[in-house]
């Protein structure tokens, strides 16, 4: 792991002779991702559709509060996970797995493999939760990758304010959470008709990341 001259943690140092070398979790990822897409677009539209429903996050299936769901008890033990793994379109998924390289990079290169990935799948689970309280009587399943990226952009904001490389977190956390709820907005919300942006789940990685990162980052060892 590169260090800054003060010894902590320095994940942008040497960034350039690495820019294409990705560190390994992160990779794992985006090929998961790419691979579950490239299977899911060879298999029938019903059976397709069916693994979003069972899969994706429904919302009111947690609650009950939009009547009957038909998701499988099961299904809704792994959603939490498995939603992260399942993205709506092509450019859905490329657009989150850039990112994921952009933000995941670095995260991983402080964190680590295991603590990257328990970081990782965490800010997914926790930003799920964030939009089944806000979406409770939906019954539109959410997918894609962007709730745990947003806790990487999170977690890549406060490395970057302890490296001192960020004077102030609060004007990006403004534009990032007023930016998800305008393209919410506009772009329409589960259950409300149009292409739905998960807004809730963004903010909710987002803050996540910005909250916990400091608990995965190892401590240094002394001999």
């Amino acid at each position: 792991m590169p260090f800054d001259d003060a010894g902590r943690p320095g994940p942008w140092r040497g960034a350039g002779e690495r820019a294409i070398n990705l560190p390994p979790t992160v990779l794992f990822l985006i090929g998961i991702n790419v691979a579950i897409h490239v299977v899911r677009t060879l298999l029938p539209d019903a059976f397709d559709q069916r693994i979003v429903y069972q899969l994706g996050l429904v919302a009111g299936a947690y609650t009950g509060d939009a009547g009957p769901s038909g998701v499988e008890p099961l299904a809704l033990l792994v959603a939490p996970v498995t939603y992260q793994f399942l993205h709506a379109t092509w450019l859905h998924l490329g657009v989150n797995m850039l990112t994921l390289a952009a933000f995941g990079a670095p995260v991983e290169r402080v964190l680590g493999v295991r603590r990257f990935l328990a970081f990782y799948l965490i800010a997914g689970i926790v930003a799920g939760f964030v939009h089944v309280l806000f979406f409770y009587d939906t019954l539109d399943p959410v997918v894609g990758a962007s709730g745990a990226i947003s806790g990487l952009f999170g977690g890549v904001l406060m490395l970057m304010r302890r490296l001192g490389r960020l004077p102030s977190l609060i004007p990006i956390a403004l534009i990032w959470i007023g930016l998800n709820i305008f393209f919410g907005i506009v772009g329409g919300t589960p259950g409300a008709g149009g292409d739905p942006v998960a807004w809730a789940a963004h903010i909710g990685g987002f803050v996540f990341g910005l909250a916990s990162i400091r608990l995965f980052v190892p401590r240094p060892t002394i001999s």
